[in-house]
C-alpha cells in the first residue's frame, strides 16, 4: 500500500516532485529537505506509473546515502529500485556487462587507493626514482586528476610542462601497462572507461539510454568532469533528468569537483526547468541571515536566500581569545552552560579548518573529562608523523628505549644513526624541549620526508608545527613526555568507557551533511580560515567562503565563532587579524562573549551604513571625515 502523501511537502518541494515535462535542476539550500524531495520524486514517478522500477537510475556519492534513499522509496511505494548507487558502482556494473567491447575482461579486479599506492611504489623503485623527490601519493593524486579529466598517459605526457610532470607521465604510462597486465582497474578507471565505452560504442549507449528512462543525481555540485560526462550521456536519450544540488555547498574542488557543472546544464539542456528550495527546516533565521551575508560575497556563482518559519533565535556568539589554549578554555565554558541547560554532549560540535587544530581542543576535553569523538581524522597523538617525532624525543630521553628504536629503524636507519652519533655528546637536560626538537630535525633531516607541494604532506607539517607549539610550553623534556603519556592514557580510558554520548570534533569538510544544536567554528583568523593558501587565489578564496557557509548552516539553535589574537606559526607567536568571514556578518547578529567593546566595535566601524544626508554634507564640505565615520 502506498505511503506517498504530497501534503507532507511544501509548495516548492511539491512542484519539484510533480515536474516531469522537461529536465529539472533543483537548487536545494542547506536544510531545505532535498533528500526528501528527490526520494518523493522517484516514488511519485512509480506511483503514477510514469516509469517501471528498473527504469529509474538514482546516483549519489556514498553507499550509505544510496541505501537510505532505496529504503525510503521502498517504504513510500512498496517497490524496490534496482539501480540506486554511486557513480563508481554504476560504472562497475556496466563494465562487467559490456566492458568486453573495450577489451576489459568480465572478472577484472578493482584496485583501491592502497593497491594503487603499492603499485606506484614498486614502479618508482624499478625506475630508480627517489621517494624524497617523487612522492608516491603525489603521483597517485596526479594520475587520479588526469583520469577525472579523461586524460590518458599519452595525453598527460603531451601536456607535461615541468620535469616533475614528465616523470609522472612516464610512471603513469608504466602504471597503465601494469594494470592491464594484472587485469585490474582503479577507481578512476571505472568512470573513465565507462565514458569511453559509451562514447565509442553507439549501440551500448543507446541500450542504457533506453533502459534508464529517468536519471536522478544528488549532490550535483560535487561532480567532476568525468561524472558530468557520464550523466550527460545517459540522460540525453529521454532527456528526463533531475539533478539536485547547491553551489554554495561545493567544497571539494581539491578532489576534482566543479560546481560549474550545474551552470553548464542550461547549455546542454536548453529547456531546463529550475526550482529553488529556500525554506530551511534546520536553523534559526539569525543563523541563516549570517550564512547568506557571508556567501553573497562570492561573485562567481548564484546563491540562495534561505528562510524559516522559526523564530530569529539567539545571536551568534563571538569569542575572542588571547591564545589557542585560552580559546579552548572559553569554548568549554560555553559548552558547560549548554550542558547545564539540558543539552546532551552529542548535540554539540566543534568545527575547525585543519586537523592540527584538534590538539589543544582534545587536551582540554581530556583534562575536563568530557567524552568526545573525533570524526574523519586520527587523534592527534596517534598520527604517524607525531608518533615518529615522539619516538625520537623518547630516544633522546632514554637511549635504552627499544620500542622507540624499533619504530625509528623502520622510518630510516641512516637518520637513526646520525641521531645516535649526535647523542654521544648531547645532554638533553641543558636544553628546552623545542630546542631538542630543532636538533632532531636538523640532525635526522626528518622534515625532508615531506613535500610542501603535496597537500597531504602539508597537513602533516601543520601537525608537526602544532607539536612545536606544545613543546614551547615546556622547559624540561621529562615533563613534556609525561604530559603526552597522561593525555594518551586518558584517550584510551575514554575509549574503554564506551560512552556513546559524546561531543563531536571534526573538520569543516567532514561536517558537510550533518547538523547539531550547538556549533562552534574555531580558529576564525586570516591565514587559518580563510587558509593562507587561498589568500592570493580568488577561486580558492571563494571555496573557503563556501566552506564557512557549510559550517554556519550546520547549527540549529546556537552558533559561536571564535578566534585567537596570537597563534604559534613557524616557531614564533604572531598576531592575527580575525577572519574576514566574521566581518562579513552584520554586527547586529553578533553578541560578545567576554570581548572588549573596542574589539567588538571594530567591525561596526568598518561596515556601518552612512546616512544619505550625512554623506551629502560631507561632499558639500560641511563636515569632516571623522564626523562622517562616527
Amino acid at each position: 500500500m502506498s505511503q506517498l502523501n504530497l501534503k507532507q511537502l511544501n509548495e516548492k518541494q511539491r512542484e519539484a516532485v510533480e515536474w516531469f515535462d522537461t529536465p529539472l535542476l533543483v537548487f536545494a539550500g542547506a536544510g531545505s529537505g532535498k533528500t526528501r524531495t528527490i526520494v518523493y520524486k522517484a516514488a511519485y514517478a512509480l506511483d503514477k506509473n510514469l516509469v517501471k522500477q528498473n527504469q529509474i537510475l538514482l546516483v549519489t556519492f556514498t553507499n550509505k546515502a544510496a541505501e537510505e534513499m532505496r529504503k525510503r522509496v521502498n517504504y513510500l511505494t512498496g517497490q524496490t529500485l534496482p539501480h540506486v548507487g554511486t557513480f563508481h558502482s554504476l560504472a562497475a556494473k556496466i563494465l562487467r556487462r559490456d566492458g568486453s567491447k573495450l577489451g576489459i575482461k568480465q572478472d577484472f579486479l578493482i584496485y583501491d587507493q592502497q593497491d594503487q599506492l603499492s603499485l606506484i611504489k614498486e614502479i618508482l623503485k624499478e625506475l630508480n626514482y627517489d621517494y624524497r623527490q617523487i612522492k608516491p601519493r603525489s603521483v597517485g593524486y596526479n594520475i587520479s586528476v588526469a583520469k577525472q579529466e579523461m586524460l590518458t598517459a599519452a595525453d598527460y605526457g603531451k601536456l607535461a610542462r615541468s620535469y616533475q610532470q614528465e616523470i609522472i607521465a612516464k610512471i603513469y604510462q608504466e602504471y597503465e601497462k601494469r594494470l592491464q597486465q594484472f587485469g585490474a582497474l582503479d577507481f578512476d578507471d571505472l568512470l573513465m572507461k565507462v565514458v569511453d565505452l559509451l562514447k565509442t560504442k553507439t549501440e551500448i549507449l543507446e541500450k542504457y539510454q533506453n533502459l534508464f528512462k529517468y536519471v536522478f543525481v544528488d549532490e550535483y555540485q560535487d561532480t567532476n568532469t568525468v561524472q558530468y560526462q557520464l550523466t550527460k550521456l545517459l540522460a540525453q536519450g529521454h532527456k528526463n533528468l533531475c539533478v539536485v544540488g547547491d553551489v554554495a555547498q561545493s567544497i571539494y574542488r581539491w578532489r576534482g569537483a566543479n560546481y560549474r557543472n550545474i551552470l553548464k546544464l542550461k547549455d546542454d539542456f536548453p529547456d531546463l526547468k529550475e526550482i529553488r528550495l529556500e525554506r530551511n527546516y534546520r536553523s534559526s533565521q539569525t543563523i541563516l541571515d549570517a550564512a547568506e551575508q557571508v556567501i553573497k560575497n562570492n561573485t562567481s556563482h548564484p546563491t540562495l536566500s534561505l528562510w524559516t518559519d522559526k523564530d530569529s533565535g539567539e545571536k551568534i556568539g563571538l569569542i575572542e581569545a588571547s591564545s589557542p589554549r585560552d580559546e579552548a578554555k572559553k569554548i568549554l565554558e560555553e559548552v558547560y552552560k549548554w550542558k547545564q541547560k539540558g543539552k546532551k554532549w552529542n548535540e554539540i560540535a566543534i568545527l575547525y579548518r585543519t586537523n592540527a587544530q584538534s590538539r589543544v581542543l582534545e587536551e582540554a576535553l581530556v583534562r575536563e573529562g568530557i567524552p568526545y569523538i573525533l570524526v574523519g581524522g586520527i587523534k592527534f597523538y596517534e598520527r604517524a608523523e607525531i608518533k615518529d617525532v615522539l619516538a625520537y624525543l623518547r630516544l633522546v630521553f632514554n637511549q635504552q628505549d627499544g620500542v622507540s628504536r624499533k619504530r625509528l629503524e623502520k622510518i630510516g636507519k641512516r637518520r637513526l644513526k646520525r641521531l645516535e652519533e649526535k647523542l654521544v655528546n648531547f645532554d638533553y637536560r641543558k636544553y628546552k624541549v623545542n630546542e631538542i626538537l630543532m636538533m632532531i630535525y636538523e640532525t635526522t633531516g626528518y622534515l625532508e620526508k615531506y613535500n610542501k607541494e603535496d597537500k597531504e604532506d602539508l597537513a602533516r607539517l601543520e601537525n608537526l608545527r602544532e607539536l612545536e607549539a606544545l613543546a614551547m610550553e615546556y622547559e624540561r623534556l621529562d615533563e613534556f613526555l609525561e604530559n603526552v603519556a597522561l593525555v594518551q592514557a586518558e584517550y584510551y580510558a575514554g575509549e574503554m568507557s564506551k560512552n556513546k554520548e559524546a561531543l563531536t570534533l571534526m573538520t569543516l569538510h567532514a561536517a558537510k551533511g550533518l547538523e547539531f544544536s550547538i556549533v562552534f567554528i574555531v580558529g576564525m583568523e586570516e591565514g587559518l580560515f580563510p587558509h593562507s593558501r587561498s589568500m592570493l587565489d580568488q577561486e580558492e578564496l571563494e571555496e573557503e567562503r563556501r566552506l564557512c557557509y557549510v559550517g554556519i548552516t550546520r547549527a540549529k539553535e546556537k552558533l559561536y565563532l571564535s578566534y585567537a589574537k596570537q597563534r604559534l606559526v613557524y616557531g614564533s607567536y604572531t598576531s592575527n587579524e580575525r577572519s574576514r568571514f566574521i566581518d562579513e556578518i552584520d554586527p547586529d547578529l553578533l553578541e560578545s562573549q567576554g570581548i572588549s567593546q573596542e574589539s567588538f566595535n571594530n567591525k561596526s566601524k568598518q561596515v556601518q551604513k552612512i546616512d544619505d544626508d550625512v554623506f551629502e554634507a560631507f561632499l558639500e564640505g560641511e563636515i569632516d571625515i571623522d564626523r562622517l565615520l562616527e
